[in-house]
C-alpha cells in the first residue's frame, strides 16, 4: 500500500515537463563580459546596458578598460556593444565609444 502511495505522488511529478531556466539579463552580461575579454585581451570594468535584441538575443554595452595610468583618473575606457544569441554566444562586437575615466558623459 505505501509501494502504491509513492508511485502515485511520484507519476505527477514525472509527467511533468521540465524546462530549462531561461537565462536572462544577468547571465548575458557575464557571458559578454568574458567573451569580450577573451577576444581582445582587456579586462572588463562593467556593464552600461543590457536589453534584448530583435532576434530574442542579447545586446549588452560592456565598458573596458584599454589602456591604464596613473593617475587613474587619466586611464582611457571603452565602451563595447556585443551581440548574443537567444543561448548567450557572442555573435559579434564593436567599439562604439573611447573615453578617459575622469571625463563626465557629454
Amino acid at each position: 500500500m505505501a509501494d502504491q502511495r509513492s508511485a502515485r505522488a511520484a507519476s505527477p511529478a514525472r509527467a511533468r515537463k521540465k524546462t530549462a531556466p531561461r537565462k536572462g539579463p544577468e547571465h548575458a552580461a557575464r557571458a559578454a563580459c568574458q567573451s569580450l575579454e577573451g577576444l581582445i585581451g582587456h579586462p572588463a570594468e562593467g556593464v552600461s546596458a543590457v536589453r534584448r535584441s530583435d532576434d530574442d538575443g542579447w545586446c549588452v554595452v560592456v565598458d573596458v578598460l584599454e589602456v591604464p595610468r596613473i593617475p587613474d583618473t587619466t586611464s582611457l575606457l571603452a565602451s563595447y556593444e556585443v551581440q548574443l544569441d537567444r543561448a548567450g554566444e557572442l555573435q559579434e562586437y564593436r567599439r562604439v565609444r573611447r573615453y578617459r575615466r575622469g571625463a563626465a558623459d557629454e
